[in-house]
């Protein structure tokens, strides 16, 4: 008996390849070498049941990690392995639903809703459907970023119908047995061509694939079971939170149809800017101004924080654009591991108008700090200028 090939290299795949990267090249194969589309083609159909065999075990997170493990061993049923039911199309237990029923939709339409012998199963018709997620926009302040809030909101969303309870048929009514579908959401239709009698797969027209039609719907929902409703909810900010970031409340979203889950609402957040106040990753930034005399004397400033004010000694002789630390006063690290600190840059201002007597003061100042050589690096730089 010829040994398998690894269902990777059969995949075409990476061992390192996600599942969407496996559906896709599964999707695309499985199109290739369907025996629709290789009518009479013996091995296209050998390849066919071969592609689906390793989809069936890379397809399903804990078979591809027995199969990582164990090989064809783990699948073997001869060799006391796990078995997936093999030996031709119908042995596949994903053909009926899951990610076959998506790929198979696909093969129907690429054949005109043909594909004989697919979905023809009860388990062909749509089954639960996720709720669709909806988006909030938040503003918040500066101080509410750093130090973290809670926030109501209100929204409008879709939600199981009080008046049915989600059926969508009149209340004392239910939903029945599509007669044209008998329940199964698909109808076949038969075809004389010149090739001969052809048979084709389809959505059923008259319910839309649910197998179920609504003789008498609900007046408060027209049918859907899904009725608008406000809601106000509310939401903890997490605190250290950047501008942009987005919070997903699960399960808020609107509801799912056929009994399936509900979406989700993701929070995106917007930082509105601070008055004077800059923020660098978790530190934040300050430019603070001082006059020229307490840059040239020293003094203590008041310098703001989020914290609150703090006393900032300034040494004699400060230059502008030095920078001080102060630390421990910035912003919480948004997943609670440290905080950052607050950068202080002063910056000395050079009053615009003199008075004559501050004139006189400064010039005689000048005078002095000449004699006195303060100002012998400065001579020296113009004298070396050409």
């Amino acid at each position: 008996m010829a040994s398998k090939r690894d269902y990777y290299e059969v995949l075409g795949v990476d061992k390192s390849a996600s599942q969407d990267d496996i559906k896709k090249a599964y999707r695309k194969l499985a199109m290739q070498y369907h025996p629709d589309r290789n009518p009479g083609d013996k091995s296209a159909e050998e390849k066919f049941k071969e592609i689906n065999e390793a989809y069936e075990v890379l397809g399903d997170e804990d078979k591809r990690a027995k199969y990582d493990q164990f090989g064809h061993a783990a699948f073997d049923q001869t060799a006391g392995g796990y078995g997936y039911g093999g030996g031709g199309f119908s042995g596949f237990s994903g053909f009926s639903g899951g990610d076959y029923a998506d790929i198979f939709s696909d093969i129907f339409d690429m054949f005109g809703g043909g594909a004989s012998g697919f979905a023809s199963s009860s388990s062909a018709r749509k089954g639960p459907a996720r709720g669709s997620s909806l988006r909030v926009n938040l503003s918040i302040s500066f101080e509410e970023a750093a130090f973290g809030c809670e926030k109501k909101f209100t929204i409008t969303r879709k939600e199981k119908c009080t008046e049915c309870g989600g059926t969508g048929a009149k209340k004392g009514s239910s939903p029945k047995k599509c007669p044209d579908c008998g329940g199964t959401g698909r109808v076949t239709m038969t075809q004389r061509t010149i090739l001969g009698m052809t048979q084709t797969v389809r959505e059923c027209p008259k319910c839309g694939g649910t197998g179920e039609v609504i003789d008498d719907p609900c007046t408060k929902c027209g049918g859907t079971g899904l009725e608008s409703v406000k809601r106000t909810l509310t939401v903890k900010i997490p605190a250290g939170i950047f501008d942009g970031g987005i919070l997903p409340l699960r399960g808020e979203g609107n509801a799912g149809m056929r009994g399936g889950p509900n979406g989700d609402i993701n929070i995106v957040v917007s930082v509105k800017p601070h008055d004077y106040f800059v923020r660098d990753g978790n530190d934040v930034l300050l430019d603070t101004p001082i006059s020229f005399v307490d840059a040239a004397l020293g003094c203590e400033l008041k310098v703001p924080t989020l914290d609150g004010t703090v006393k900032l000694k300034i040494p004699e002789g400060t230059q502008t654009g030095t920078v001080f630390k102060l630390k421990g006063k910035g912003i919480q690290n948004v997943n609670g591991y440290g905080k950052g600190d607050q950068y202080v840059t002063v910056n000395v201002e050079i009053p615009k108008k003199l008075s004559s007597k501050q004139k006189a003061l400064l010039k005689e100042f000048g005078e002095a700090a000449a004699s006195d050589g303060i100002f012998e690096k400065v001579k020296k730089f113009w004298d070396g200028v050409k």
